[in-house]
């Protein structure tokens, strides 16, 4: 019996051998190429089982690679990697025919886990190639301000790449100012609907009574006020896309009609008589626990489960920290561009300070930031005292986190005083086992010992974490049932 085949396009000779091991290690037959067109050269010949290929390669890229490849083979899975991770690139592969998207760096585990499923999938299961869809230049991800590196946020990334195909209904969760509308946006952008309308409405912004007169439109004469017909929104979104804000502030009645007319298709306007059918996308948005609101009876259970097919969760800004450079770059020039104004920079030490901030008011609190320095900070570097005074008493907090790293420096120093120079082990080979420990049985207590759910807060492979439990000599706790 054969073994499974795996093909390995990478033009980082490290990379290569580190993927190479990690596939052998499993019992997978691999074949190595440094760039695409020597791959789309031995397919005429042979055809692996999966396609482990970088994005940017010499010559030919990696997404053009998988488009060529499926034209020959549509049914040939291919995992994309890539160390420039962004919005559109995410996307792009996806509309490709991509598997999966691996942004760099990634656990060796979850890299071999996602070959095996690529592999067990394809076997016996024939799919048509999908049509790519053209991004317009408005989905360049820099342009509308979602923008990250941080690894929840690459989860997003992915979500709205694999949605990209699709009209699902999707929740969006989050706090407030945390970009629930840009990702809607991007989601509408992405998708088959991109050539029709995308309409916003904030449910938290409209009286009680409005609700459905905004929402289905009203005849003339249907109560006092109103003068003349009106097209509400469900109508002027047809054909394209129709976002619901804060659908948690929505009020009771207003719930079971919006559960209707996404149950039938159809509803009618405010004092009218004829049914109108509309052909949308809904998306819907809160900040709110809208599962504790069905428990508190505060929310329709029927409608929370007719609204959450999908279900996007945007992290807080202090959850991306290193993100916050990078978005503040982004929004100093948006406001520039804005004031005609030429663009402020930060220096190192107001990035680093920014990036240890609570950012209670999240993505929006930035951007509200970015455009105060913009108009109020006299010179061309942004220095912390250019702060506002509200953000420069985040002093004291920042002082407050940063206890841990200032106890770890003196231990380090400690040691290194003490440290006998003719040893072989050196600090660094003491401090880093502790550390690991000290984060392992954080995570297991924190998850109640649920090793799935702990490795995902570290960011690891359960595999590795169960290896590194093993090397660290640690006891294991007794695992908890991962379903509760």
């Amino acid at each position: 019996m054969s073994r499974e085949s795996v093909w390995i396009v990478e033009d980082d000779v490290s990379i290569r051998r580190v993927l190479d091991r990690a596939m052998s290690r499993e019992h997978l037959t691999t074949r190595i190429f440094s760039n695409a067109e020597s791959a789309l050269g031995a397919l005429e010949a042979d055809v692996p089982d999966v396609i482990l290929s970088d994005l940017r390669l010499p010559g030919m890229d990696g997404q053009r690679m998988l488009r060529e490849a499926h034209k020959l083979y549509p049914d040939l899975p291919v995992v994309i990697m890539t160390a420039y991770s962004d919005l559109k690139s995410a996307v792009t592969s996806y509309q490709s025919g991509a598997f999966e998207y691996l942004p760099k760096p990634f656990d060796l585990d979850k890299a071999v886990a996602t070959v095996r499923r690529a592999i067990e999938l394809g076997k016996g299961t024939k799919r048509e190639a999908e049509p790519a869809i053209a991004p317009s230049a408005e989905t360049d991800a820099s342009r509308v301000g979602i923008i990250g590196q941080a690894p929840a946020m690459q989860q997003v990334f992915r979500a709205i790449g694999r949605l990209s195909h699709s009209t699902v209904t999707v929740l969006i969760t989050g706090e407030s100012g945390t970009g629930k509308e840009l990702v809607a946006r991007a989601l509408h952008t992405y998708s088959p609907r991109s050539g029709g309308p995308f309409i916003a409405l904030n449910m938290a912004a409209i009286p009680k009574e409005l609700v459905e007169a905004e929402l289905f439109g009203h005849e003339r004469g249907a109560f006092t006020g109103a003068s003349q017909k009106r097209v509400g929104r469900f109508e002027q979104a047809d054909g394209g896309t129709l976002f619901l804000d804060e659908i948690g502030d929505m009020q009771a009645e207003s719930q079971t009609r919006l559960l209707r007319v996404l149950s039938e298709g159809e509803f009618h306007r405010v004092g009218g008589s004829d049914p109108i059918k509309v052909n949308l996308r809904v998306i819907a948005a809160s900040h709110q626990d809208l599962q504790r609101l069905v428990e508190t009876g505060q929310f329709r259970e029927d409608l929370f489960h007719r609204l959450n097919v999908i279900r996007l969760h945007l992290p807080r800004l202090a959850e991306r920290a290193d993100d916050i450079p990078e978005l503040a770059r982004y929004f100093l020039r948006k406001a520039a561009d804005e004031l005609d104004v030429e663009a402020k920079t930060l220096t190192d030490d107001t990035a680093r300070y920014l990036k240890s901030c609570q950012w209670s008011g999240n993505v929006r609190q930035l951007e509200n930031l970015c455009s105060w320095l913009t108009v109020m900070a006299t010179g061309r570097e942004i220095h912390v005292q250019d702060l506002p005074p509200e953000m420069q008493g985040e002093e004291d907090m920042r002082e407050t986190t940063t206890t841990w790293e200032r106890a770890l420096c003196d231990w380090l120093q400690n040691r290194m005083s003490s440290a006998d120079t003719s040893s072989e082990s050196g600090v660094l080979d003491e401090a880093t086992p502790m550390f690991e420990r000290a984060v392992i049985e954080t995570a297991l207590v924190h998850t109640g010992g649920r090793r799935g759910q702990a490795a995902k807060v570290l960011g690891w492979g359960r595999n590795t974490l169960t290896r590194k439990i093993q090397e660290l000599g640690m006891t294991e706790p007794p695992e908890e049932d991962e379903s509760k």
